[in-house]
Protein backbone atom coordinates (compact mmCIF):
# COMPACT_ATOMS: atom_id res chain seq x y z
CA UNK A 1 0.00 0.00 0.00
CA UNK A 2 1.52 3.58 -0.93
CA UNK A 3 2.03 5.68 2.12
CA UNK A 4 1.42 9.74 2.22
CA UNK A 5 3.13 10.99 5.65
CA UNK A 6 2.50 14.66 6.27
CA UNK A 7 4.03 16.24 9.25
CA UNK A 8 3.34 19.28 11.81
CA UNK A 9 5.50 20.56 14.58
CA UNK A 10 4.62 22.48 17.73
CA UNK A 11 6.38 23.40 20.68
CA UNK A 12 5.32 21.87 24.22
CA UNK A 13 6.81 23.98 26.69
CA UNK A 14 6.55 24.26 30.68
CA UNK A 15 6.16 28.09 30.54
CA UNK A 16 4.44 29.46 27.79
CA UNK A 17 6.43 31.21 24.84
CA UNK A 18 5.09 34.11 23.01
CA UNK A 19 5.49 34.67 19.01
CA UNK A 20 6.06 37.87 17.89
CA UNK A 21 5.58 39.04 14.46
CA UNK A 22 6.70 42.23 13.05
CA UNK A 23 5.96 43.94 9.83
CA UNK A 24 8.59 47.11 8.89
CA UNK A 25 7.37 49.60 6.46
CA UNK A 26 8.56 53.36 5.05
CA UNK A 27 5.71 56.04 4.50
CA UNK A 28 5.83 58.49 2.18
CA UNK A 29 4.41 61.94 2.10
CA UNK A 30 5.10 62.47 -1.85
CA UNK A 31 2.64 64.91 -4.18
CA UNK A 32 0.84 62.67 -6.36
CA UNK A 33 0.82 63.73 -10.67
CA UNK A 34 -1.67 63.10 -11.97
CA UNK A 35 -4.28 60.81 -11.92
CA UNK A 36 -4.03 57.40 -10.75
CA UNK A 37 -4.68 54.26 -12.92
CA UNK A 38 -6.54 51.49 -12.02
CA UNK A 39 -5.77 48.02 -13.48
CA UNK A 40 -8.25 44.62 -12.84
CA UNK A 41 -6.35 41.78 -11.89
CA UNK A 42 -7.84 38.25 -12.58
CA UNK A 43 -7.32 34.79 -12.73
CA UNK A 44 -9.11 31.59 -13.84
CA UNK A 45 -9.07 28.80 -11.33
CA UNK A 46 -10.36 25.45 -12.66
CA UNK A 47 -11.41 22.57 -11.12
CA UNK A 48 -8.38 19.59 -10.50
CA UNK A 49 -10.83 16.89 -10.52
CA UNK A 50 -9.33 15.35 -7.87
CA UNK A 51 -9.51 15.49 -4.22
CA UNK A 52 -7.01 15.75 -1.07
CA UNK A 53 -6.21 14.33 1.91
CA UNK A 54 -5.00 16.69 4.60
CA UNK A 55 -4.07 17.69 8.14
CA UNK A 56 -3.81 20.87 9.78
CA UNK A 57 -3.16 22.14 13.46
CA UNK A 58 -4.46 25.11 15.00
CA UNK A 59 -1.30 26.36 16.22
CA UNK A 60 2.14 25.72 17.27
CA UNK A 61 2.54 25.73 20.90
CA UNK A 62 0.88 24.01 23.93
CA UNK A 63 2.09 25.72 26.86
CA UNK A 64 2.33 23.34 30.32
CA UNK A 65 1.26 24.49 33.64
CA UNK A 66 1.84 22.64 37.03
CA UNK A 67 -1.30 21.06 38.34
CA UNK A 68 -2.46 17.91 40.45
CA UNK A 69 1.53 17.95 41.80
CA UNK A 70 1.85 15.46 44.84
CA UNK A 71 4.94 14.84 47.43
CA UNK A 72 6.81 13.09 45.21
CA UNK A 73 6.06 13.58 41.43
CA UNK A 74 5.53 16.69 39.86
CA UNK A 75 2.74 17.45 37.21
CA UNK A 76 1.85 19.47 34.61
CA UNK A 77 -1.01 19.33 31.84
CA UNK A 78 -2.36 20.71 28.97
CA UNK A 79 -4.09 21.05 25.79
CA UNK A 80 -2.77 19.77 22.49
CA UNK A 81 -4.02 22.39 19.72
CA UNK A 82 -6.96 20.34 17.45
CA UNK A 83 -5.41 18.80 14.67
CA UNK A 84 -8.14 18.46 11.71
CA UNK A 85 -7.70 15.78 8.89
CA UNK A 86 -9.88 16.38 5.51
CA UNK A 87 -10.35 14.69 3.02
CA UNK A 88 -11.92 16.04 -0.06
CA UNK A 89 -11.79 12.64 -2.49
CA UNK A 90 -14.72 11.09 -4.15
CA UNK A 91 -15.01 6.98 -3.03
CA UNK A 92 -13.67 6.34 -6.32
CA UNK A 93 -10.42 8.23 -5.87
CA UNK A 94 -9.59 6.12 -2.55
CA UNK A 95 -7.95 2.83 -3.17
CA UNK A 96 -9.61 -0.43 -1.67
CA UNK A 97 -8.87 -1.06 1.73
CA UNK A 98 -7.18 2.25 2.55
CA UNK A 99 -7.72 3.75 6.06
CA UNK A 100 -5.68 7.03 7.52
CA UNK A 101 -4.45 7.53 10.76
CA UNK A 102 -2.61 10.20 12.67
CA UNK A 103 0.40 9.37 15.17
CA UNK A 104 2.58 11.65 17.33
CA UNK A 105 5.73 11.17 19.32
CA UNK A 106 7.73 13.70 21.66
CA UNK A 107 11.32 14.94 21.60
CA UNK A 108 13.26 15.32 25.13
CA UNK A 109 12.51 18.17 27.03
CA UNK A 110 15.50 20.57 26.69
CA UNK A 111 16.71 23.24 29.34
CA UNK A 112 17.40 26.46 28.85
CA UNK A 113 19.96 26.67 31.18
CA UNK A 114 21.91 23.41 30.85
CA UNK A 115 19.05 21.73 32.69
CA UNK A 116 19.52 17.87 32.41
CA UNK A 117 16.92 17.11 29.76
CA UNK A 118 12.96 15.02 30.65
CA UNK A 119 13.09 12.35 27.89
CA UNK A 120 9.69 12.14 25.93
CA UNK A 121 8.29 9.12 28.02
CA UNK A 122 7.19 11.62 30.54
CA UNK A 123 4.62 12.91 28.27
CA UNK A 124 1.75 11.47 27.75
CA UNK A 125 -1.82 12.09 26.11
CA UNK A 126 -5.04 11.40 26.43
CA UNK A 127 -6.81 11.61 22.38
CA UNK A 128 -10.39 12.93 21.77
CA UNK A 129 -12.31 12.84 18.31
CA UNK A 130 -14.93 14.61 17.57
CA UNK A 131 -17.55 12.66 16.46
CA UNK A 132 -21.13 12.37 14.03
CA UNK A 133 -22.22 9.55 15.49
CA UNK A 134 -21.03 7.39 12.84
CA UNK A 135 -18.04 5.62 14.14
CA UNK A 136 -16.12 6.35 11.36
CA UNK A 137 -12.70 7.53 13.02
CA UNK A 138 -11.56 6.60 16.89
CA UNK A 139 -9.78 8.37 19.19
CA UNK A 140 -5.88 6.43 19.85
CA UNK A 141 -5.74 4.98 23.43
CA UNK A 142 -4.77 6.87 26.26
CA UNK A 143 -1.13 7.18 26.97
CA UNK A 144 0.39 7.51 30.54
CA UNK A 145 3.58 9.01 31.45
CA UNK A 146 6.31 7.00 32.42
CA UNK A 147 5.60 7.79 35.94
CA UNK A 148 2.37 6.49 36.15
CA UNK A 149 2.85 3.07 36.92
CA UNK A 150 -0.25 2.28 38.45
CA UNK A 151 -1.38 2.88 34.45
CA UNK A 152 1.60 -0.12 33.21
CA UNK A 153 1.56 -0.83 30.49
CA UNK A 154 0.42 2.16 28.96
CA UNK A 155 2.64 4.26 31.10
CA UNK A 156 5.21 4.34 28.08
CA UNK A 157 5.18 8.08 27.09
CA UNK A 158 5.40 9.72 24.00
CA UNK A 159 8.75 8.67 23.19
CA UNK A 160 7.41 6.52 20.67
CA UNK A 161 5.09 6.57 17.87
CA UNK A 162 1.93 6.66 19.24
CA UNK A 163 -1.70 7.02 17.70
CA UNK A 164 -3.84 9.82 17.98
CA UNK A 165 -6.68 9.16 15.81
CA UNK A 166 -7.30 6.73 13.15
CA UNK A 167 -10.08 6.36 10.14
CA UNK A 168 -11.67 2.94 9.98
CA UNK A 169 -11.76 3.13 6.50
CA UNK A 170 -10.95 6.11 4.30
CA UNK A 171 -13.75 5.84 2.29
CA UNK A 172 -16.17 5.91 5.42
CA UNK A 173 -14.60 8.89 6.97
CA UNK A 174 -14.82 11.56 3.51
CA UNK A 175 -14.68 14.97 5.28
CA UNK A 176 -13.53 16.40 8.06
CA UNK A 177 -12.84 15.12 11.19
CA UNK A 178 -11.26 17.23 14.15
CA UNK A 179 -9.13 15.45 17.33
CA UNK A 180 -7.80 16.95 20.49
CA UNK A 181 -6.00 15.47 23.07
CA UNK A 182 -5.06 16.55 27.01
CA UNK A 183 -1.61 16.19 27.55
CA UNK A 184 0.10 14.99 31.29
CA UNK A 185 3.60 15.60 31.50
CA UNK A 186 4.77 14.22 35.19
CA UNK A 187 8.76 14.33 36.69
CA UNK A 188 10.36 14.21 39.87
CA UNK A 189 10.11 16.35 43.02
CA UNK A 190 13.75 17.57 42.19
CA UNK A 191 13.70 18.04 38.57
CA UNK A 192 16.00 21.62 38.16
CA UNK A 193 13.73 24.59 37.77
CA UNK A 194 13.67 26.48 34.81
CA UNK A 195 11.79 26.61 30.81
CA UNK A 196 11.75 23.22 28.90
CA UNK A 197 10.68 22.71 25.46
CA UNK A 198 10.01 19.97 23.86
CA UNK A 199 8.79 19.59 20.04
CA UNK A 200 5.74 16.99 19.20
CA UNK A 201 5.75 15.60 16.04
CA UNK A 202 2.12 15.24 14.43
CA UNK A 203 2.28 13.05 10.86
CA UNK A 204 -0.94 12.03 9.01
CA UNK A 205 -0.24 8.66 7.47
CA UNK A 206 -2.80 6.55 5.09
Amino acid sequence: MKKQNRAARIGVAMVGGVLLAGVAGAAFAEEQVGDGTDVDVSVEIEDTGTGVLAMSVAGTSAPLTEEGSTAMVRQFTGTLPTVTVTDTRTAEEIPDGAYWWVEGTASSFTGDAGQAEIGPENLGWAPSVSQDGSGAVAPGPDVAPALSAEEAPNNVGLEGRELLAMAITSEEAIGSWQADAALKLQVPVDTAPGSYTSTLTLSLFE
